[in-house]
């Protein structure tokens, strides 16, 4: 019988939380090529400017609003809305609103963990 908490392939574990100083992320499920996450971002704050080499990110409002940044264009959003951010694309999630910010986050390519991002820009100086 498998163990409860998995290690999957990308070197996430399910049910494994990252704190960090704009929210935090929970590993909802993760295997070979893919990771999806909950991503709850505070009011009055956002996530640094930053792509991927190795992998593609699709978003799924849940809760709360916020704006995103991909590409070269902003746009709002709220729940219902879905983002999607190719490989290698500049992009940046933030929270604008009053309310926590709950982003479904699917991670797609062969390296889906913490070593594939590139910031480019970083309010926390990570």
């Amino acid at each position: 019988m498998p163990n409860a908490v998995s290690l999957a392939a990308n070197g996430y574990e399910v049910s494994e939380i990252g704190e960090r100083p704009w929210g935090r992320w929970t590993v909802l499920d993760a295997g070979e090529g893919y990771c999806i996450k909950k991503i709850e971002v505070l009011p009055g704050h956002r996530l640094s400017l930053q792509y991927h080499l190795h992998r593609l990110e699709e978003w799924s409002v849940i809760a709360g609003t916020g704006r995103v940044f991909v590409g070269a264009d902003w746009r709002s959003i709220a729940p219902g809305a879905h983002v999607q951010v190719p490989r290698m694309v500049h992009h940046r999630l933030e929270n604008d609103g009053t309310e926590l910010l709950v982003i479904l986050e699917l991670q797609r390519g062969t390296i889906c963990d913490e070593s594939d991002i590139v910031r480019l820009e970083d309010d926390y100086a990570r």
